[in-house]
């Protein structure tokens, strides 16, 4: 539990939770195996996970385009885990990935417990949109 809690601290979604809800957090993620080849998520469809790889690459593609490559400590999902919407990328495991995953259900039952929990994600998002997007006011 404790590499699962040290991941999940590093998670800027996270950031601003304390040491008992990243616990809370730890018991709603499941470890899982992905062999090489898999693609986790379709650029366009619809999306309710968010994952953090334990270990492993994968390739990010946008419109045919690879954008990034992301590896042990990186994070993807973050915001399909918030509202469910289309992926904005394709992601295919390049090797063999152990990966962290929250559902959507299970993270938003969290979140109605859980203000701290809320507003750290919402905040999160928000830093995030603002380097994203910088000439928004």
């Amino acid at each position: 539990m404790d590499k699962k809690l040290d991941l999940l601290r590093r998670v800027p979604l996270f950031g601003g939770c304390r040491q008992r809800e990243l616990e809370e957090i730890g018991r709603l993620v499941d470890e899982v195996d992905v062999p090489a080849g898999h693609v986790l998520m379709t650029q366009g469809r619809t999306g309710g996970e968010f994952f953090v790889i334990v270990s492993g690459t994968v390739r990010v593609e946008r419109d045919g385009v690879r954008i990034a490559t992301l590896k042990d400590g990186d994070f993807l999902g973050e915001i399909a885990l918030v509202d469910e919407g289309p992926r904005s990328a394709t992601v295919t495991a390049e090797t063999p990935l152990r990966l962290l995953v929250v559902g959507h259900r299970e993270f938003h039952s969290l979140l109605d417990r859980s203000p701290t929990v809320e507003r750290s994600v919402l905040t999160a998002l928000a830093k995030r949109v603002r380097r994203t997007e910088p000439d928004l006011l």
